[in-house]
């Protein structure tokens, strides 16, 4: 408490002040005061209103000091009152500035309603001289038609009359008498009785002018009540001065690097003969379906009054939906498996355990050569979706594939192998993926199987397991006896319950391509696995730099369905063509957006492409020119049945060869061998090599003829030892030097017809005649070339052993002294192979 509280009396310490306005309510349409004193709150009325029983009781204290509650002085007393005072005067203000208000808002309102009276009233005097104006107008129409009717009426008359007085003169034999023949009304009905048939009966009102043969300008056609009504709308705006006149809308037109003119006329919503007219104006004759260029589109856009918003080729795939996701439209979905590890260590054997099928046994050698893709319900009825990656060193691309697009990774290790090379690969993919691994050791039920040895092994690559006290799961198990598969499961599950999978199934679907093919029925297949969002029937995609239309969605069983939701694979057909494997799967609105999107990819694709294989300096040229002429090389074509396995054989190409010969690829595809593959084959003189696909009846006709060999094969080992073998064969073959002897000059003689002969002693090894040579001189070589006779006494001979004289001439060389050396040795060509 402070000082200042301590001195004051008892009921004012801390709080509000006593007799301080405390609040102000209202009742009705007045306010009532609050005040507050030491122990009671007392309602003070306004001075117009009878005081309740409290404020007469207060009054009374007030004025009273015997009725004063207990410990108020009167200066106390006094600043009660001023309190209560100033919030009279307080709440007279706010009054006057409310009914000041509320008078102001009355006569804002009596204004607006008398604005709107005499809006109304001229409203009504513009209708009614409208109205009058068109009454006129319709009154002078009717004058006219009724004056020309009554003008044609005689002249119609007096054509009959005229007509029968002609026909009756010849009858009479007299000439008709002079003067005007007198008629009279009632003959004239007569004489129109008696026309002839042939005289035009059916035309009989045709000289008569009705209304709407005048208003139709006399044309035959009668024209409708609506066009009547728009014309006498119009003239009635014409004759008041309210011409129509249609507001110009202005639009921001899209304009991309070159667009056609029909286009250009759509987007502006303008008419294309009006588009054409401007251009032609401007000196382009171009016609609707010709492209111009943005400068002079842009020109265009402005002469028709619209605003121009650039956008470059990349702006199409911004309607590729990127949001995040609500929190509270997201849903759990099915783990992503994927099963890793080196060839043979039992991964398709083991995923066939779980799913209790024999996928193994339809494999060429019983190596995967595929990722596949399979969803398996377990026991407990939850979902997980495992892709089963080949373990061959050639799919490096197709395990990093399934590294990228899984959730857990569980790594497959023989207990009999250990670690392998592709299981270190594995290990980096999983680690470069961020994501979580089992480590499996399969085929425990074998005898020499060493579990402890693979967990030691795996600790050189920082994969430490719970037995040997590190975070990483590790479970035994045999695919052929079925051990341990249940606890594999549950680690599986525990982990995913850890990652809380999460995803949203209501928005526009996208996933990845894990395998895509061309197939003889189908066309092109894409095996998708959906990320996000549900992929339904009838729904457009763009993926990589083909798109389509989902004709039929097939999953791993080999059902037909109508939907896939996340983390479902599944075969999509529809594709314009076969994606690369890897591709990412967007869902669009329409079918011009996403064949806009994958025309863009392609062309930046093959400028990209153009670009890594032009050379963009002289240096660059010189060398890619230089390393050609000292480069052999193999060309090859390659087919393969899905686009996984042509990646992964391009890969294995490209890292067969050396500095001095290389493999080339001059095109791959998914599908049959056709007759333009051998044709590009027969033009180039390389092989066509088929990965588990076969010839049409076209293409061997035609290979046969024109000499193009074409391989199968079923198991990329074959594949790649035979192209190793015949890239083997360019290398040039290593030439080899052995030595087989020594011989020294002991005199030079000089033979005519012969030159200059040596008369040497053979020291070591045997002399042949057959055989190089090097004159050593001090034990350097001044010559080395081919011997040109060799003799012993006087006979030719082939060869001279150790310790032997024998005389020797040199081709096209003579300049031998006493006491040289000459060695002497045989060349051999020892074929190269590649590593």
């Amino acid at each position: 408490m402070s000082d200042s509280d301590s001195k004051k009396p008892l009921g004012l310490r801390g709080g509000p002040r006593a007799g301080q306005v405390k609040q102000s309510f209202s009742h009705g349409r007045t306010k009532n005061v609050v005040v507050e004193t030491k122990r009671k709150r007392v309602f003070v009325p306004k001075a117009n209103e009878a005081p309740t029983p409290a404020g007469k009781r207060a009054a009374a204290s007030i004025g009273d000091p015997k009725k004063r509650p207990a410990g108020i002085s009167d200066t106390e007393m006094a600043r009660r009152l001023k309190a209560v005072q100033q919030a009279r005067a307080r709440e007279g203000e706010e009054k006057a500035a409310r009914l000041a208000d509320e008078k102001k808002r009355d006569e804002e309102r009596s204004k607006r309603k008398a604005d709107a009276i005499a809006k109304e009233r001229e409203e009504q005097e513009r209708e009614e001289r409208t109205r009058l104006k068109a009454e006129e107008a319709e009154r002078k129409v009717a004058e006219a038609a009724e004056k020309a009717r009554l003008a044609a009426a005689p002249a119609a008359a007096a054509a009959p009359a005229a007509s029968e007085d002609a026909a009756a003169a010849p009858r009479g034999g007299a000439k008709p008498a002079a003067g005007p023949r007198k008629t009279t009304r009632q003959n004239e009905p007569r004489r129109e009785n008696k026309a002839r048939p042939d005289r035009g009966g059916d035309n009989r009102r045709g000289g008569k002018l009705t209304l709407n043969q005048a208003l139709a300008g006399g044309d035959g056609r009668r024209r409708s009540m609506a066009a009547m009504k728009r014309k006498q709308e119009r003239a009635r705006q014409k004759a008041m001065g309210q011409a129509e006149v249609r507001e110009k809308i202005v639009r921001d037109v899209q304009l991309p690097e070159s667009i056609t003119v029909q286009e250009l006329a759509n987007r502006m919503a303008e008419r294309v003969a009006a588009v054409v007219k401007s251009l032609m104006q401007n000196g382009m004759m171009v016609t609707q379906n010709q492209s111009i260029d943005a400068d002079t589109a842009e020109l265009i856009i402005e002469e028709f009054g619209h605003k121009v918003v650039r956008v470059s080729d990349a702006d199409v795939e911004d309607v590729i939906d990127t949001v995040d996701d609500d929190e509270k439209l997201l849903e759990s979905r099915p783990a992503v498996v994927t099963v890793m590890g080196h060839v043979d260590h039992g991964k398709t054997s083991l995923l066939d355990a779980i799913r209790k099928t024999k996928v193994v046994s339809g494999e060429a050698g019983g190596i995967t050569q595929h990722i596949g893709a399979y969803q398996v319900t377990l026991d407990g009825g939850a979902s997980m979706t495992f892709l089963d990656t080949p373990g061959h060193a050639a799919f490096t691309s197709m395990r990093s594939r399934g590294a990228q697009v899984t959730d857990i990774v569980v790594l497959v290790v023989a207990a009999d192998d250990a670690v392998m090379p592709q299981t270190v690969e594995a290990i980096h993919h999983a680690k470069a993926a961020g994501v979580p691994m089992i480590v499996a050791i399969n085929k425990i039920d074998r005898p020499a199987a060493n579990a402890d040895k693979v967990r030691t092994d795996l600790l050189q690559h920082e994969i430490i397991v719970e037995k040997m006290s590190g975070d990483v799961l590790d479970v035994e198990v045999s695919a052929i006896t079925g051990e341990g598969l249940d606890k594999l499961l549950e680690a599986i599950a525990l982990q995913a319950e850890l990652l809380e999978l999460k995803a949203n199934p209501e928005r526009a679907a996208s996933g990845a391509v894990i395998e895509a093919q061309l197939d003889v029925g189908r066309g092109p297949v894409a095996t998708v696995l959906v990320q996000n969002g549900t992929l339904r029937r009838g729904d457009i995609f763009v993926v990589g730099e083909q798109w389509g239309k989902v004709r039929a969605l097939i999953n791993d069983q080999g059902d037909r369905v109508n939907e896939a939701g996340p983390s479902v694979p599944v075969e999509v057909l529809g594709l314009n063509g076969t994606p690369e494997a890897g591709d990412v799967l967007n869902v669009v609105d329409t079918e011009a957006q996403a064949r806009e999107i994958a025309d863009y990819r392609e062309q930046a694709a093959k400028d990209k492409r153009a670009a890594a294989g032009a050379a963009t300096t002289l240096e660059q040229l010189m060398a890619n020119a230089k390393e050609s002429e000292n480069l052999a090389e193999l060309p090859i074509l390659v087919k393969a049945d899905v686009q996984g396995s042509a990646e992964a054989i391009i890969q294995a190409m490209e890292k067969i060869g050396n500095e001095e010969v290389r493999v080339r690829v001059l095109h791959s595809g998914v599908g049959a061998i056709t007759e333009s593959d051998v044709s590009l084959a027969e033009a180039s003189g390389a092989p066509v090599i088929g990965f588990n696909v076969r010839a049409n009846a076209t293409a061997r006709s035609v290979a046969n003829q024109k000499g193009v060999e074409i391989r199968y094969y079923s198991v990329i080992y074959d594949l790649v030892d035979d192209v190793k073998a015949a890239a083997s064969g360019l290398l040039s073959a290593e030439v080899r030097e052995n030595f087989i002897g020594y011989a020294e000059i002991k005199d030079v003689f000089k033979v005519s017809n012969v030159g200059k002969v040596a008369g040497c002693l053979v020291t070591e090894g045997v002399a042949r005649r057959s055989a190089g040579v090097r004159l050593l001189r001090d034990n350097v070589v001044i010559h080395e070339g081919m011997l040109k006779t060799l003799k012993r006494f006087k006979d030719e001979v082939p060869e001279v052993q150790s310790g032997q004289e024998c005389g020797m001439a040199f081709e096209k060389y003579e300049d031998i002294r006493k006491g040289d050396v000459i060695e002497i040795f045989e060349r051999e060509e020892v074929e190269r192979q590649l590593d």
